[in-house]
Formats: structure tokens, sequence, C-alpha cells
């Protein structure tokens, strides 16, 4: 199966969103210190975050990787191939970006970063630019992009409340 979309790989320019696309930038708080830094690392390249958010993760390895094929499936119904373009994992930064595959709902790419900053903080920052693929996707219009700006907002939450981070 191919991408559905041609700038594979352009989440990693924040600042970038190709045309007739919808950008997506949430970063959330999740806490501080190395130990959450590391809890959060993993819970995203494991897909700990996305299975304690509820969704369904069929993926092809335990851990995100390019070339990993990753289905998501939201409320048991609908179904969301992608495939993982590229990851990070450094001293300072670690997740990685997936891009849709033919019978997503959505057509473009989504990436999840958790970064600890210099003063210690750690944050998660959700980057995607997408547009419907789906007829449901294009006639929601603004409350799909709704949606997605919860999703990205709840891997946020999701996130802290695994990590030990703080209660806010």
């Amino acid at each position: 199966m191919s991408f559905s979309y041609d700038d594979v790989g352009a989440t990693r320019d924040p600042d970038f969103c190709p045309p007739g696309f919808h950008p997506l930038h949430v970063r959330t708080r999740i806490g501080e210190g190395h130990e959450v830094f590391r809890s959060a690392s993993e819970a995203v390249l494991t897909w700990g975050m996305h299975r304690a958010m509820g969704v369904g993760v069929d993926a092809s390895a335990e851990r995100a990787a390019p070339g990993v094929d990753v289905t998501v499936t939201l409320a048991g119904v609908i179904k969301a191939p992608c495939r993982v373009v590229w990851t990070v994992e450094e001293h300072r930064r670690a997740g990685w970006a997936y891009g849709t595959l033919a019978g997503h709902p959505e057509c473009g790419e989504e990436s999840f970063v958790v970064d600890r900053t210099g003063d210690g903080t750690v944050w998660l920052t959700v980057h995607a630019f997408s547009r419907g693929a789906k007829w449901y996707a294009r006639a929601g219009g603004p409350a799909t992009r709704g949606l997605q700006n919860a999703y990205a907002r709840r891997c946020g939450v999701v996130l802290r409340r695994l990590c030990g981070g703080d209660s806010e």
C-alpha cells in the first residue's frame, strides 16, 4: 500500500503545511524531570499512549520505526491504516510520525513527539496536516478538525496520567 499524500515526512518541519491541507499543532505539558521524559517517550514509542486512550492499535512491530504499519481503530468501527515515516530518539527528544494509507478517513501525516526542555519540563507535541479523504470526513468539515484537535489534546492528558506528571 502506498501513502495517500505527497509530502511524506514533512511533519519534521512544524511550520510546513502543504497547500490544501489543514494544520494541527497541540502542545501539552506532561510534567518535569528525566523519569517523566523516559516514561513518556516509552509510552509514545511503544503505542502505550494510544492504547491507554482506548483506541485499537494493530501494529506490525512493538515499537515505532520507519516502515512499521499501524492500523488505529476508533470506536471499534473506523479503521485508519497508516505507516510510520520517521522516528527520533535523542537525549531530550523522542517520537515518531505516521502517514495515511489508502482506506484512511483522512489524508496526511501526524507526529507525536516528547521533548524535555532545558529547565526539565516535559512536553508532548502533536503536529499534523490533513484533509478529508472519505466522504464523511470531508462532509464533517470544521467538526472533523475539532475532533482531531480534541484527540490531540486527549493524547496529552492521557500521557500525563500514564507518566505520573502534573495533575493539572
